[in-house]
């Protein structure tokens, strides 16, 4: 049944309510993140790297989840996922030892992981015709202020005297809310084929997505965990550092997906690693405490950028496959997600904290010529151009 234009405005205001109530939850995570496995757990580096190693994993087996969940109603399948993600961030409460650390964070990681490829799918099929990278934007910029609400959550309840523990149970609270909003969400969004699909003329897109997660596991696993362990950060300053972080991808995101909309994908994809080389370069030679921080708020932020590979996904692939090639490309992204936690934990262990960041500057240098591969001009716009005018 077709969506009229009412319920599609409706469904997008529930999925940018479930995307900021999990953006809340997760500003805890990762606000908290490395001050609670360094300073409450007391993590090594290497454990680190192995404890990131094996939550990514759970970007790969989302991809047989979402096979085994193929017809189900995409809002549906939100809904449960998200409860997942808050009942395993509320289990933080109760941890004690590396393996339930372990062990808890595979439960949260493995319920985002299967959302994560939904909110873009489901927003790409309730977007107008050329409008695909706005609507994209402003999704994201939802996501950003519910990450900003969180951390000032978080900032409340530090300056409270809250420990870190009771902390993960609000932010567990939010995560079975955000599954909530997804109930709003009309229900005939789903894919009609089978969500595993593989196709040799998406190459291209995988490569991209694989080379991003190399780079997105550098900065989630190593970037705050150097700022505290190396330059004792403490958890005031993290949070402060996420707040600018999300202040600037409020602003930013609905004007990247315009930017998108107009100078096509290659441009911005090519930029975007262009700066993740140079922000790899910083961590590992910068030693100013406060210069780090810029890099970590200017790294961090620049993430907005990859929206590009979403709108591109958008282009190449049909409306029947675009849910199966946006969860592949996930797939992808943590198979590098995956591999660089372990590499990077061992280099950090064996030769010193610089290294993960010099084998990032070179996987961004070479990500540079993979991108520049991608067509000029915007492939999702041309598209929905031709849909439109057919």
């Amino acid at each position: 049944m077709p969506i009229d234009d009412a319920a599609r405005a409706r469904g997008r205001t529930f999925i940018a309510l479930a995307v900021a109530a999990a953006g809340f939850a997760m500003a805890f995570q990762m606000g908290l993140n490395s001050n609670f496995v360094a300073d409450v757990i007391g993590i090594s580096g290497g454990q680190q790297g192995m404890l990131e190693s094996a939550r990514e994993t759970c970007g790969i087996t989302a991809l047989v989840v979402l096979a085994l969940l193929a017809g189900l109603a995409e809002p549906l399948v939100g809904a449960a996922v998200l409860a997942l993600f808050g009942v395993g961030l509320g289990c933080y409460y109760r941890v004690n030892s590396y393996t339930w650390l372990v062990l808890t964070s595979l439960v949260w990681s493995q319920g985002l992981h299967v959302w994560m490829p939904l909110p873009n799918s489901m927003t790409l099929s309730l977007a107008e015709p050329g409008r695909s990278g706005f609507r994209l934007g402003r999704t994201q910029s939802a996501g950003a202020a519910g990450f900003a609400a969180g951390l000032a959550a978080a900032m409340i309840l530090t300056a409270a005297g809250v420990a870190i523990r009771g902390q993960y149970v609000v932010a567990g609270a939010m995560g079975v809310l955000a599954g909530a909003m997804c109930l709003g969400v009309p229900r005939n969004i789903k894919t009609p084929g089978p969500r595993l699909v593989v196709r040799r003329r998406y190459s291209l897109y995988y490569a991209l997505c694989l080379l991003d997660g190399w780079r997105k596991q550098i900065f989630m696993c190593f970037a705050g965990f150097l700022l505290v362990r190396k330059h004792n950060t403490p958890l005031w300053t993290m949070l402060l550092l996420w707040s600018a972080v999300q202040v600037i991808g409020y602003f930013s995101a609905p004007r990247v997906g315009r930017l998108i909309d107009r100078v096509g994908e290659r441009k911005v994809l090519v930029a975007y690693f262009c700066c993740v080389a140079v922000f790899f370069a910083g961590y590992a030679t910068i030693p100013n405490t406060y210069v780090l921080y810029g890099v970590f708020v200017a790294d961090n932020a620049v993430f907005v950028l990859t929206m590009a590979l979403n709108t591109y996904a958008n282009g190449i692939a049909p409306k029947s496959e675009l849910t199966p090639t946006l969860s592949m490309g996930v797939a992808m992204n943590h198979v590098g997600a995956v591999i660089m936690p372990l590499v990077g934990g061992l280099l950090w262990q064996s030769l010193g904290y610089r290294w993960p960041f010099i084998a990032g500057l070179v996987v961004a240098v070479l990500s540079v010529p993979v991108a520049l591969r991608v067509p000029r001009r915007a492939a999702a716009g041309a598209a929905e151009r031709v849909a439109a005018a057919g």
